[in-house]
């Protein structure tokens, strides 16, 4: 069984000329877990990966694999598997054939192609040209050729992209196996709910700045918002409360929602005040606004 190693980025940073795309970025990916990489489009997740599979030089910093830049393993394939969004195919070369010309080229074992090819479910398809496929198709092919080498670590940009639900569903599975098998994984995607059922740490970059790391769990924690949201049979009555107390407050559907005051002191301006309170409890804010609050308005969901 494949283990995996550790992925760590160490101060990468990347300018473009005047454009700073990455900065003192720093963080670790572990083996045993699925890491999701997110961010904004632009944020820089892409080229981070980039520089951590030798594509791109950072100008500062570094990314390793195990403690060794990628352009230094022993043996690449079968260390690393890759598949970044951008990837292309000959369109008149079958699934196979792609393949085929991977493991020529990185002295894997020819078998491992139909493996790869039955992994990702394309066995069926291994002899049609690729020029046939749809996006979803391309992006398993893709996903098979990160596999061809049976390595650790796993490195995918946007993998779910273009894939209908069964495929969600099934990818979504598939990276908690490899995870199990004790392989690293790290997963990019601008979208948090594509990869909140399957990641047990995320990593958050926005402008190519980490802005947050941790278990997924921290990201609804850390964005709690401070409301609460309360009601009354005579909500008029609660609100004149509200209001008499200088409380910053907006009308809900679902009640009164408090920004700024805790719950027992709110219960203590209506009880003052004699309101009846028929509800009264905190609001947190969901994944999604924990994520927005953290990139900016301009993050994808």
């Amino acid at each position: 069984m494949p283990t995996g190693v550790p992925i760590e980025f160490a101060g990468l940073t990347k300018r473009f000329g005047p454009v700073a795309a990455v900065s003192d970025l720093s963080f670790t990916v572990e083996p045993g877990r699925v890491t999701g990489f997110l961010g904004p489009n632009g944020a820089g997740k892409t080229t981070s990966l980039r520089m951590l599979l030798g594509l791109v030089a950072p100008t500062s910093g570094s990314a390793t694999i195990g403690g060794t830049r990628y352009r230094d393993l022993a043996s690449p394939l079968t260390t690393v598997g890759a598949a970044l969004e951008a990837a292309s195919f000959h369109p008149g070369r079958s699934a196979r054939d792609h393949l085929r010309v991977y493991a020529q080229a990185g002295r894997i074992d020819p078998q491992r192609v139909d493996i790869a090819l039955g992994i990702v479910g394309l066995s069926e398809y291994a002899n049609r040209r690729v020029g046939g496929y749809s996006l979803g198709m391309r992006q398993r092919l893709g996903l098979a050729g990160a596999l061809l080498g049976d390595p650790g670590v796993l490195v995918l940009d946007e993998p779910i992209n273009g894939l209908d639900p069964e495929g969600i569903k099934w990818i979504r599975g598939f990276l908690r196996t490899l995870a199990a098998e004790g392989r690293t994984v790290l997963v990019s995607s601008h979208l948090l709910s594509e990869v909140q059922q399957s990641v047990d740490e995320v990593v958050i970059i926005a402008r190519g700045t980490l802005v947050h790391r941790g278990p997924l769990s921290s990201l609804e924690i850390e964005g709690a918002a401070t409301k609460v949201i309360v009601d009354s049979p005579n909500r008029e009555a609660l609100a004149a409360a509200l209001t008499a107390a200088s409380a910053s407050f907006e009308i809900a559907r679902a009640g009164i929602l408090v920004s700024g005051l805790e719950p027992a002191e709110i219960g203590h301006i209506a009880f003052v005040a004699g309101v009846e309170v028929s509800s009264l409890h905190r609001q947190k804010s969901g994944l999604e606004d924990s994520f927005l609050a953290l990139v900016g308005e301009g993050g994808s969901l």
